[in-house]
């Protein structure tokens, strides 16, 4: 308890700088307990690098939480099978509360300091406030797809309220009325943002991280978290109309409500120095170890069936297989498994990987917040259930043509020769792969769209990747289970850590009979 909300007594401060270096970074975060100011220009970073370790490739969010839990749940790895391999396990869950609980912490004392400053300084320091809680809430929407009702209104305040223990134990808020908050005021953002001007002084260029000072994007970020989140929850009762309506909304008034369509918008948290505290340099032991990295025959399957341009540089041929791609089958038996994915020093292991020069070994692999993939995607969902297909497939191709586009660029910008660069695709390539997996010949048009975002968010988006399979129903795996294991069926969503069940056990009380992981989440509803 005391390492997720209690985290806000200390202030982390940040100084202003120009890139991301090492150096500076240490200067700026030295012992919490020795800081005793900050601005808040320097802690609206401080948000940034309080959530970086969801947001970059980090190795305890891979190794720890996704390897065991979300990568298997969707298949975007293989595995060798074992007993209560659905079952998250409490470390995972726990490690991963634990980071968001950081970053919020960390976003609460930029509201109290933005709270107490004077009306000039609030209104020169607003575009800090108002960009913060965009990305406060791409984080906050994904820690609720994974656990339902958290402790959030009042969590992380214990600054706030001047260190006061016993009224710092957070209430849990309904997963709804999260959304509903969050969705309310993304869209008062979105005006704001539409009226509002950096002052020319203003250091929000050097302390932005994420769209280096670049207030249209933040424009585009801001509308693009809500596409996705008015899609998450459209098909829930209490949300239906409004999902359509302000969806309806933002789509008709591109002008008003701009989105990340093309991947130079893309929104993401990009590694400048792999010597600085944020980097991906962790994502090589994360994959890597207890071959994480390892591909599954069900994604491989699709990209070959269908000569998915994406694929050498998404995954590598295995050492033993003549640059042949096969993914691992999980109808098999772990031992089986097992001797397939280790090989031997004669025969080398034949299952293809993730292709280590793209993915785990590329220390500027950049944190994907929201790409131009998704939220072309997202708008072909939106057209193929109006029926309105000509513009449902204009959208989802475009989606494609921009997957491929940034696999591309992530593989450039690696500082990794291991696995030598693939040709770029040409554009006759993937017309050709578009021809391949059809539109107009696919009936279910929602079902070729789920494939697409699988396919797209694999290893660089996991958790969004599991959210929208949840809610799609699609694609659809099967697993083999044991007779002694606990759960039998993918979990529907995670449970609420030991830790904090412990320690803020009255209020945890209220949701004690929603915390089951196959009790699903309210915009769950297929």
């Amino acid at each position: 308890m005391k390492r997720k909300y209690i985290i806000g007594a200390f202030l982390v401060a940040l100084t202003t700088f120009n890139s991301c270096q090492k150096e500076a970074f240490d200067e700026s975060y030295r012992d919490p307990s020795k800081v005793v100011s900050t601005t808040v220009e320097r802690q609206f970073t401080g948000v940034i690098y309080g959530f970086r370790q969801l947001m970059v490739p980090d190795y305890r969010n891979y190794f720890v939480t996704v390897m065991p839990t979300i990568a298997r749940y969707t298949q975007i790895n293989g595995w060798a099978n074992g007993e209560n391999q659905l079952t998250p396990g409490a470390a995972a869950i726990e490690d991963r509360w634990n980071r968001y609980y950081e970053g919020l912490a960390q976003f609460r004392e930029l509201e109290k300091v933005f709270n107490a400053s004077d009306a000039i300084v609030q209104e020169n320091t607003k575009v800090f406030m108002l960009t913060a809680k965009v990305l406060f809430y791409d984080q906050t929407q994904q820690i609720v797809d994974l656990h339902g009702s958290i402790p959030w209104s009042q969590a992380g305040k214990l600054s706030t309220n001047g260190g006061d223990y016993p009224v710092s134990y957070a209430a849990y808020d309904a997963a709804e009325q999260i959304y509903t908050t969050m969705l309310d005021d993304l869209k008062s953002i979105s005006t704001e943002l539409n009226g509002i001007t950096v002052p020319a002084n203003s250091v929000f260029r050097t302390q932005d991280l994420i769209n280096k000072g670049d207030l249209n994007l933040w424009k585009k970020y801001c509308n693009s978290l809500r596409v996705r989140l008015l899609t998450r929850v459209s098909a829930s009762s209490a949300f239906s109309s409004r999902a359509q309506s302000e969806l309806a909304e933002i789509v008709g008034n591109p002008a008003t409500y701009p989105l990340i369509l093309t991947n130079a918008d893309n929104a993401q948290l990009d590694v400048a120095d792999p010597s600085s505290p944020i980097s991906s340099t962790g994502f090589q032991d994360a994959l890597e170890s207890w071959n994480g990295n390892i591909a599954s025959k069900v994604m491989i399957d699709n990209m070959l069936q269908n000569q998915d341009p994406r694929l050498p540089f998404i995954f590598e041929p295995g050492a033993g297989a003549n640059g042949e791609y096969i993914g691992l089958d999980q109808s098999l038996t772990g031992s089986v498994q097992s001797a397939m994915i280790a090989g031997t020093a004669a025969n080398p292991s034949r299952i293809a990987i993730y292709n280590r020069s793209t993915f785990s070994r590329n220390d500027f692999f950049p944190g994907v917040l929201i790409s131009a993939s998704e939220v072309n995607y997202l708008l072909a969902e939106y057209y193929a259930r109006r029926g309105d297909n000509a513009t449902a497939k204009t959208y989802f191709q475009n989606g494609i043509k921009q997957s491929v586009s940034l696999f591309v660029a992530i593989r450039q910008v690696s500082n990794d020769v291991l696995v030598p660069a693939a040709t770029t695709p040409t554009d006759a390539a993937v017309n050709a792969y578009l021809s391949r997996i059809g539109w107009e010949s696919v009936s279910n048009k929602i079902q070729l769209i789920a494939t697409q975002k699988w396919l797209h968010f694999n290893m660089m988006q996991p958790v969004e990747n599991w959210a929208e399979v949840r809610r799609l129903d699609s694609p659809t795996f099967q697993f083999v289970v044991q007779s002694s294991d606990l759960q039998r069926v993918v979990p529907v969503k995670w449970n609420i850590p030991p830790g904090e069940v412990t320690f803020n056990s009255a209020n945890y009380s209220t949701v004690r009979d929603q915390d089951n992981v196959n009790t699903k989440l309210f915009w769950d509803v297929n």
